[in-house]
């Protein structure tokens, strides 16, 4: 067996040189794609979760809001 030698310019070559640029295109859309998904959702979760938290503040009772109030008496004496 022979061990063939490679040239600087085959070890050079990546994936996208021998795909067709059609379908490089195509892969390169469909990524933009997925990732304006992934991101559109990261925001819609973000929102829900502040939408979330608005709902727990308003919900509180007032000896959870006194509780988590840093006013002491001794201020107003």
């Amino acid at each position: 067996m022979k061990k063939s030698k490679k040239s600087k310019d085959d070890q050079a070559v990546s994936l996208s040189d021998h795909l067709n640029s059609d379908l490089l295109e195509q892969l390169k859309s469909v990524k933009k794609n997925l990732t304006k998904e992934q991101e559109e959702k990261e925001a819609a979760l973000e929102q829900q979760r502040i939408a979330e938290r608005k709902q727990r503040e308003k919900n509180k009772s007032f000896e959870e809001l006194l509780n988590e109030s840093s006013l002491t008496w001794k201020d107003f004496k």
